[in-house]
């Protein structure tokens, strides 16, 4: 059963934001390897954080919404837990998408 979510990620962008073009494309990748089925990507900017709990005192905010099974989830949580480039990853179920009638 495919669920839709949302999926709230904090980019470490240390080399700046010329790269992020770049990054956000492999990320998209990374979600589709994994049978997720991207419906948007808003692309939030950089932002400073409130509490700087470690080494970075900023990060780029992209937040996807996408359909995917649960086990496509945690697929995804544990690829970027290893992924060097996502500072910090959340992730929420959505209601399914009302279908609007002709």
């Amino acid at each position: 059963m495919k669920n839709r979510y949302e999926a709230l990620l904090i980019l470490n962008t240390k080399g700046g934001d010329e790269s992020v073009k770049e990054l956000i494309d492999r990320l998209e990748a990374d979600f589709s390897k994994e049978g997720a089925k991207i419906e948007s990507v808003q692309k939030m900017d950089r932002r400073h954080f409130t509490y700087v709990a470690g080494e970075l005192d900023s990060g780029y905010y992209v937040n996807f919404i996408f359909e995917g099974t649960p086990n496509t989830l945690q697929k995804l949580n544990a690829r970027f837990k290893l992924d060097a480039d996502v500072y910090r990853q959340a992730y929420k179920k959505l209601a399914p998408k009302k279908k609007v009638a002709a």
